[in-house]
């Protein structure tokens, strides 16, 4: 009993204390606390309204798109992923003419409710060795691939190049299991990401730095 009431002092003590110190603080790092308090409820609520701006896209998309296409939310931004069979031919990375309807529409939603945004696109491919296309790997054909939609959204629908980027992932990045026909048809991919302004860990790292005053 006596072990506890001196447990429940010292515990008493150590709170005062970090109380105290608390208000001990340095003015200027008070002053800092407020302003970051401040900004990471501004930038909360800027990406609240960016969600709601992502929805109103996805819905867009799903609609145009019918089908041709999965568009998603996702933490990293809005996830445009386009199948390869409707890009591009087996093993090839030129696209197809009857996917530039497709890339088309997708183009004409960024236009109108995406235009500020930064744009990511990425290729991927299933785990099948690359033996007869010509390709010395399947990072390099996913690459070529990813650079091909670039091109078409630059120079046929003038899409601003500084706002694109391009990255091949290769066999690397699956979504599904390779070890089916279907699963592997699923990895053969291109997303085309709407990169959100104000990323989730972006505001996260900004709030945890309170912690640390």
């Amino acid at each position: 009993m006596r072990k506890m009431v001196v447990l429940l002092i010292v515990l008493s003590l150590f709170t005062a204390g970090c109380a105290l110190n608390i208000y001990k603080k340095n003015p200027k790092d008070v002053a800092e606390i407020e302003y970051l308090n401040r900004e990471v409820e501004r930038l909360k609520k800027l990406r609240a309204n960016e969600l709601r701006e992502f929805d109103d896209i996805k819905r867009d998309l799903k609609k145009e798109l019918k089908g041709k296409a999965s568009v998603d939310i996702e933490e990293r931004g809005l996830v445009i992923t386009l199948a390869n069979n409707i890009l591009f031919d087996s093993g090839k990375a030129k696209l197809k003419e009857n996917a530039y309807p497709v890339l088309d529409k997708i183009v004409v939603i960024i236009k109108e409710k995406a235009s500020e945004k930064n744009i990511g696109i990425e290729g991927h491919t299933d785990n099948v060795p690359i033996k007869y296309s010509g390709w010395a790997s399947n990072r390099e054909l996913s690459t070529s691939r990813a650079n091909n939609v670039y091109q078409y959204l630059v120079k046929k629908e003038g899409l601003n190049p500084a706002q694109l980027t391009t990255i091949g992932y290769g066999e690397f990045q699956p979504i599904a299991e390779n070890k089916t026909a279907q699963g592997r048809a699923k990895n053969r991919r291109v997303e085309i990401v709407i990169l959100p302004q104000y990323p989730k860990k972006s505001i996260e790292e900004l709030e945890s730095r309170n912690w640390v005053k």
